[in-house]
């Protein structure tokens, strides 16, 4: 008997009991809870040969800014590439090989040719739309979710995941009335869809109105704060929405309580806690030592030449800890890298080192040359990656160099 998923699309290897572990771990990864490992495990367990679940233990490591997680990619790959597969499985391995050899562009025409053939595919289009964000490919994640709209409904289950990638989206194309009313339906349908949730907070940040987004945070926190993956990273949009408050002292206590409580070295996490403290500092706020126990963190992983939005976030932390030689030794690293023939090869080049060279230069007091540099940015920022409120961090640094310029005075207070 052959095999289908709950979205109708043949599988191969699987049994009754593993598909059920296996739907359970992809409703997880689209929502953005916890424990969608566990599930998989369970499939594959009772399951040796399911290709899909070899596919999605794949992709949970490559939807990631971790270089150490995207390389544990590579044994599922091998497992998948050794299995019976159908022309669809066979597609996804491909765009795995793609990913994994650093080859984004390829991974994503691989999984749009998935997603023509086969539009109900919703990993296809959730590995799709990460990468589109970790490429910031703006224009391209605007047209994933419009084109394959046309077969879904609420009955397929993770609609409503579909919908939160599509609210996502609209924010970065700042239609923010059509992504507000998208993510409340999307949220609707399964009030725990974390990845909704984020999609809303994006939108009470770009439209300005941090006082709702305080409530909307708050009110809602019992479906974001516990068994999500995203907790840290929606507790920093809260600290960001009291920073554009002024009230500075509750985003440095959200800083110390959740962003950074933990010391965690997940990448993603120590991502969140440079760019708050970064924004906190630009306002003049005493961040009293905590530069150096982040910076000691990143030390660690700042050689790691994967990704240009780490390299930013490092050096953030570096120059803010005043640790000057290790921040000269990523500026030097980066000047390799930009001759690379990688994808961090040319992010570099275009991005990458150009805004870690502005935040070295800012942090000695180079505020002409933070100018120069962050000035020609605005046509090509996005190609470091990340969503518009993030890379907000550029301009928030150029227009505080500006000033600086403009009245010298400032420069003491700050």
């Amino acid at each position: 008997m052959t095999l289908k998923d709950h979205r109708d699309y043949e599988i191969t290897g699987a049994t009754v009991v593993a598909l059920d572990a296996f739907e359970r771990a992809l409703a997880a990864f689209q929502s953005w809870r916890s424990g969608a490992e566990t599930y998989l495990d369970r499939a594959l367990l009772e399951a040796p040969s399911f290709t899909m679940a070899h596919v999605l233990n794949a992709y949970l490591c490559l939807c990631s800014r971790d270089v150490r997680r995207v390389r544990l990619a590579r044994s599922a790959h091998a497992q998948a590439s050794r299995l019976r597969t159908n022309a669809r499985e066979q597609l996804h391995i491909a765009a795995i090989g793609a990913a994994i050899a650093d080859d984004y562009e390829t991974a994503k025409a691989l999984l749009g040719g998935i997603l023509r053939e086969y539009p109900r595919d919703v990993l296809a289009l959730q590995v799709a739309h990460t990468l589109d964000y970790l490429t910031g490919d703006v224009e391209r994640m605007a047209d994933r979710v419009p084109s394959i709209l046309r077969v879904w409904s609420q009955q397929l289950p993770g609609y409503h995941a579909v919908l939160a990638m599509h609210a996502f989206s609209l924010v970065e194309c700042a239609n923010y009335q059509q992504a507000a009313d998208i993510g409340s339906y999307a949220l609707q349908l399964n009030p725990f869809d974390a990845r909704a949730q984020h999609a809303l907070a994006h939108v009470y940040e770009m439209t300005e109105n941090p006082a709702a987004g305080v409530r909307w945070m708050n009110d809602r926190a019992a479906f974001w704060t516990c068994n999500t993956v995203v907790a840290t990273h929606c507790w920093w949009h809260l600290a960001l929405f009291h920073l554009t408050l002024g009230e500075v002292d509750r985003a440095l206590a959200l800083y110390d309580e959740r962003v950074r409580s933990g010391y965690s070295l997940e990448v993603a996490d120590m991502i969140d806690a440079s760019a708050l403290l970064w924004r906190i500092e630009l306002l003049g706020a005493n961040t009293d030592g905590r530069w150096v126990e982040l910076a000691a963190a990143w030390a660690r992983r700042a050689a790691d030449g994967f990704c240009s939005f780490n390299d930013l976030h490092a050096m953030l932390a570096l120059v803010g800890a005043r640790d000057w030689a290790r921040a000269d030794d990523l500026e030097n690293e980066l000047m390799r890298c930009q001759d690379l023939a990688t994808r961090h090869g040319e992010t570099t080049r275009l991005i990458g080192l150009p805004t870690c060279r502005a935040v070295n230069a800012f942090g000695r007091g180079d505020y002409a040359r933070t100018i120069e540099l962050l000035g020609s940015l605005p046509a090509k920022a996005q190609r470091i990656g990340g969503s518009h409120a993030q890379r907000d961090v550029l301009y928030l640094t150029l227009l505080k160099a500006i000033e600086r310029i403009r009245r010298p005075q400032l420069r003491i207070a700050a």
